[in-house]
């Protein structure tokens, strides 16, 4: 019986060519999209799973709100840690550790021999034996008890060890020494294998130094506030293992209680708040308000809203089967009736018509192994690094074959039902489909290819929008000049102001560079660097406002061209005794007009600081924040950034780029030299959104791609369906468009009919989405009508591909044929 199933299905393929291709190519699209996403989503919440009872392990993080401005810190206080292990019960294990970024790391191999030098090495923590009491490093060399219980130990990972040590055995390498930034040193007590052999992990530390080395070493401690409770740093990180019977509210209770009794009444002084909360491990590749060490974070919003792309690609795929399906239904009547009169049972009948779907649904999945590899390559930039496609994959073999059973049961379950429940004597009587069914089955047919199109306009209203925002972030005046300016970063081994203020000299000397400063940051980036300023009026309480600091050398402003609009510059120095003030901090102090502030004195980092001058507000970060209060200052101890304007032709800028490669190399040999345009930066800063707007759009055009797919199948069997019809009218005088008006009208009936149900749909939406953006553009009347007369356009072109040639045909060959 299968094999005549087969025989049969392969039979009405060859028949329905078409039809058939139409099928399989959208079902395809469909399936390669899912497949590409599924990969997306199962490596993004795949991260730290391996550990042992992992929805038990948290970690501490600190909110905070300051005048009213609230905040995140993945961090905690340093002396945290040590009050929980002496208050809290009902924990089986607390990790607590410290993240250090060492500027060089030299390995003494021989009493003789130079030292090699590795600078800037990352992932570097001080940790003790509970850390690997949490995480299952499997251990390859020493003793993971006493790996790390004594002061100047190290335990390496395998990768770490191999760069380290690339001619030693494992073995070999316990007791060579390492010396961490010429002060710390430290013997190999260990080798672990590298975690995330065994699986996805945002624990991403390769070089464990033991916590002993801070406990016992009292500069070290000064350094890092080891004792300071008002000291919260991202680099001090805190894992509580609960026990089974320790919820998390109470331990969260528990944690306001340390707090109160360390913190509270300095809290109360100085009017802000802090709360310890935990954090689940699974959260932790997710929530950008306290992020991960420094692996990429998975978006939440995006990978559902990636999981609904897929759901609504592959809904319009099985939509288009079940309009061809029914709409072809008539060309099997005669079959099914025959195959009714010899015994078959509906049954029997909906097994065979189903197999069909499903090996249809098959074809299309082994095409989507052949699209899937491309489509990962067309969008390296926006996959995950980790995201891999294997043929052989269990959780892809695993999905595929859900997805087949899905897709078949979905799209065919219904024309199948459609098919073998017609009337035996109605069928071979050529009546099958007349009157109510044939109606009740148009009108679905009808219904679904509205759906298709609601989703298909939906998503092209969606891509306009985001496009139009992305327009106006990349447009918007942001109240300084970004164009031809430079940024250069300084090697965070430089601490010498003087050294950085001759470096500075000697870019400013090059021919083709007209101004060059320090800065603290780039204008328009996602750091921040605030502070407390106090302002004490004549009548009425003292004003604390907490104020973001920006620092620049003297031409900043110049060279931003950002004006002032009262006073004066700062004067040259290298620390502050004066401040300028932003508009937005002038209006928050109660003054209106700017030169009202001028001679003001303010409290700033313990002493009085006059206000010299006021200049216009600009935006510091990226659209999606507010601008707040800002002072600019005198600091060249915190100068991190190099700012170079550049003059002449544009075609002489490589050389002037060259010449300062050749003088920053000359003053830090062995560094590197980078550098970016400022407008490019500011044009990274919106990446995320232009990933969105890229991602969009491709869905937008597969869905629309699929959608007149199904349109192009409908109209050809509606032009077949209705030969001697066209033949008679042509004969008696009907004109060609009035060929096409006849067989496009209704479509395009359908496609306005699905404009307007998209249309409230994505205003929603839209308005839903642009709220996250404090400065937005505006929802134009246009965007609505652009995208449906676009949609109207594209579907009238599908149409044409047949009707202009169903309308061309010669009337006399069409009732020949009939």
């Amino acid at each position: 019986m299968f094999k005549n199933y087969l025989v049969v299905a392969l039979r009405n393929f060859r028949r329905n060519k078409i039809f058939s291709s139409i099928n399989i190519l959208g079902l395809s699209i469909g399936i390669s999209a899912s497949l590409v996403i599924f990969l997306i989503v199962q490596y993004s919440y795949s991260f730290d799973r391996f550990e042992k009872n992992p929805d038990r392990i948290f970690r501490v993080v600190s909110d905070y709100s300051f005048s009213g401005e609230p905040g995140h810190n993945r961090g905690i206080p340093a002396p945290l840690a040590d009050a929980i292990s002496k208050d809290l019960s009902g924990i089986d294990n607390l990790v607590s550790f410290r993240y250090y970024n060492p500027e060089k790391v030299s390995l003494h191999n021989a009493p003789s021999a130079k030292p090699a030098i590795f600078k800037n090495q990352k992932h570097i923590i001080f940790a003790d034996v509970h850390y690997f009491d949490l995480l299952p490093y499997r251990w390859i060399a020493g003793n993971k008890r006493s790996a790390t219980s004594k002061e100047g130990q190290v335990v390496l990972s395998e990768s770490r060890a191999k760069l380290y040590f690339p001619s030693r055995s494992f073995v070999d390498m316990i007791g060579q020494q390492i010396v961490y930034d010429d002060s710390i040193s430290a013997q190999v007590s260990g080798i672990v294998a590298d975690l995330d052999q065994q699986g996805h992990t945002d624990f991403n530390f390769l070089e464990f130094i033991s916590m002993n080395s801070i406990l016992k070493n009292t500069r070290l401690q000064k350094s890092m506030y080891w004792t300071e409770w008002g000291s919260t740093t991202s680099d001090q990180q805190l894992y509580l293992q609960l026990g089974s019977n320790t919820t998390q509210a109470s331990v969260e209770k528990r944690l306001k209680a340390i707090f109160d009794r360390n913190l509270g009444k300095d809290a109360k002084k100085n009017h802000y708040t802090m709360t310890y909360r935990l954090q689940s491990l699974g959260d932790i590749h997710f929530n950008p308000f306290y992020g991960t060490f420094d692996s990429p974070l998975a978006n939440k919003s995006m990978l559902l809203g990636l999981i609904m792309a897929a759901a609504f690609l592959i809904t319009i795929a099985c939509i288009n089967f079940i309009n061809l399906t029914t709409a072809n239904a008539a060309q099997r009547a005669k079959e099914i009736g025959v195959r009714k009169t010899m015994g078959s049972s509906q049954g029997q009948l909906i097994t065979q018509f189903l197999g069909e779907t499903f090996l249809i649904t098959a074809m299309a999945t082994l095409l989507s192994f052949l699209l899937t590899p491309a489509i990962l390559n067309l969008f390296t930039s926006f996959i995950p690094e980790g995201v891999q496609f294997s043929f052989t994959s269990p959780f892809v073999l695993t999905f595929l074959l859900i997805l087949l059973v899905s897709v078949t049961l979905l799209a065919g379950f219904y024309p199948a039902w459609v098919l073998s429940s017609s009337n035996t004597l109605e069928v071979l009587k050529n009546r099958a489909y007349a009157g109510t069914n044939q109606t009740r089955t148009a009108w679905l047919r009808k219904g679904l290819t509205v759906s298709q199109f609601v989703i298909a306009q939906f998503f092209v209203i969606g891509a306009v929008m985001v496009s139009k925002q992305i327009h106006f972030m990349l447009s918007k005046e942001l109240g300084f000049s970004k164009q031809a300016i430079l940024s250069i970063n300084y090697p965070s081994s430089d601490k010498s102001v003087d050294h950085k203020k001759y470096v500075l000299g000697e870019l400013n000397h090059i021919p083709g560079i007209q101004k060059t400063v320090m800065s603290n940051d780039l204008p328009s980036s996602y750091g921040w660097w605030t502070s407390n300023m106090d302002y004490s009026p004549v009548k009425g309480p003292v004003l604390t406002s907490v104020v973001e600091l920006k620092s620049g050398s003297a031409g900043y402003l110049d060279l931003l061209q950002i004006p002032l609009t009262a006073g004066r510059d700062l004067l040259p120095a290298d620390t502050s005794s004066e401040i300028l003030i932003n508009e937005t901090y002038l209006h928050m102090l109660g003054f209106k007009q700017p030169a009202e502030a001028l001679g003001i004195m303010v409290k700033w980092d313990e002493k009085n600081v006059p206000i010299v001058g006021v200049f216009r507000d600009f935006h510091a970060h990226p659209l999606s924040f507010k601008i707040g209060p800002m002072a600019l200052i005198r600091s060249a101890e915190n100068s991190n950034v190099m700012l170079a304007s550049l003059s002449g032709n544009q075609t002489r800028w490589p050389s002037i780029i060259g010449e300062m490669k050749k003088r920053f190399m000359a003053a830090y040999p062995g560094e590197e030299f980078k550098y970016e345009f400022l407008d490019q930066s500011i044009n990274n800063a919106y990446g995320g959104v232009q990933q969105t707007s890229t991602l969009l759009r491709w869905a937008t055009g597969l869905t629309i791609f699929i959608s007149c797919l199904g349109l192009l199948g409908l109209v050809i069997y509606t032009t077949t369906r209705r030969t001697k019809e066209i033949g008679i009218r042509k004969v008696l005088g009907a004109s060609v468009v009035q060929i096409m008006t006849l067989l496009s009208g209704e479509f395009i009936k359908l496609v306005a009919l699905a404009f307007l149900i998209a249309t409230p749909l994505a205003w929603w939406a839209i308005h839903a989405w642009i709220e996250d953006f404090v400065f937005r553009t505006s929802v134009s009347w246009w965007i609505f009508a652009a995208s449906g007369i676009g949609m109207i356009a594209i579907a009238l072109i599908t149409l044409s591909v047949q009707t202009i040639r169903t309308a061309r045909a010669n009337p006399a060959k069409s009732l020949n044929a009939e």
